[in-house]
């Protein structure tokens, strides 16, 4: 064999090689001056939850476990707000989740813990109003800059009902709503569906469940009342009927549901 040809067969790999390194001394120059017009943001979903744990163990926790979120409010006086994750990246906060039909929404969502103790010893504890303050300013930046709707600002129990109650009962989702943060329901409409309702016959099970999937919520589609079906419309009423969320449905969690859009 000569040595010509030997040379020539290994020219392209020198090249190669000699590309990977100039590559690997410094970043491929990029120019951000034209941006396109056909985008938007990554983020559709604000999931929010309360740690069930005291200030120090949630951020240790949120900070240093496989479990994490983009922010978390203490409930200190005035509280104070961590960034934990870039709104960039990822945090780990929501597992196994849909909403809409859409699954893992982990990729699409921003978590935000407030520090609460949750059902603590049998009583559920209050968020402090200057914890849903702090949290009202952070949402409506977020809001902002993502374009989230209203539908889209949900509770960790809506999103994965079959497993989580977070952030619970006295969450005031209808504060936020007031704030235009978050989906309500017209309450003078409720309040005609319901004394209608209470002359005729109450919907049936399938009814609700295509209510509940209407309204964002994973659930059955078999028409019974199961218990799977039963946690999804506690979720539903401790979100929007917070005072009785015992999972059965009738006429005032039917005349709320066809309340909303």
């Amino acid at each position: 064999m000569t040595m010509m040809p030997f040379l020539r067969r290994l020219a392209p790999a020198f090249a190669l090689a000699s590309l990977l390194a100039g590559c690997a001394s410094g970043p491929v120059p990029i120019d951000d001056s034209v941006q396109a017009a056909g985008q938007d943001s990554r983020v559709r979903y604000v999931v929010l939850h309360y740690t069930d744990l005291p200030a120090a163990a949630s951020l240790r926790v949120l900070s240093t476990q496989e479990v994490s979120a983009h922010y978390l409010i203490t409930d200190a006086d005035p509280p104070h707000v961590y960034r934990l994750v870039p709104e960039t990246r990822n945090a780990w906060h929501a597992g196994t989740s849909s909403w809409h039909g859409e699954i893992a929404l982990n990729n699409t969502s921003i978590g935000i813990e407030i520090v609460n103790m949750g059902n603590s010893g049998g009583k559920w504890q209050p968020f402090k109003q200057s914890q849903i303050d702090t949290l009202t300013l952070l949402l409506r930046d977020i809001v902002d800059r993502h374009g989230i709707q209203p539908q889209n600002i949900v509770a960790h129990s809506d999103i994965a009902p079959q497993r989580k109650i977070d952030p619970g009962p006295l969450f005031p989702w209808r504060q936020l709503a007031q704030n235009g943060l978050g989906r309500w329901y017209d309450e003078t409409a409720e309040a005609a569906q319901l004394a209608q309702l209470q002359t005729q016959p109450l919907p049936d099970v399938a009814w609700f469940q295509r209510q509940l999937q209407r309204l964002g919520y994973e659930s059955p589609q078999d028409g019974q009342l199961t218990p799977a079906t039963r946690r999804v419309i506690a979720a539903f009423q401790m979100h929007y009927r917070p005072s009785n969320y015992n999972g059965t449905p009738d006429a005032e969690t039917a005349a709320i549901m066809m309340s909303m859009k």
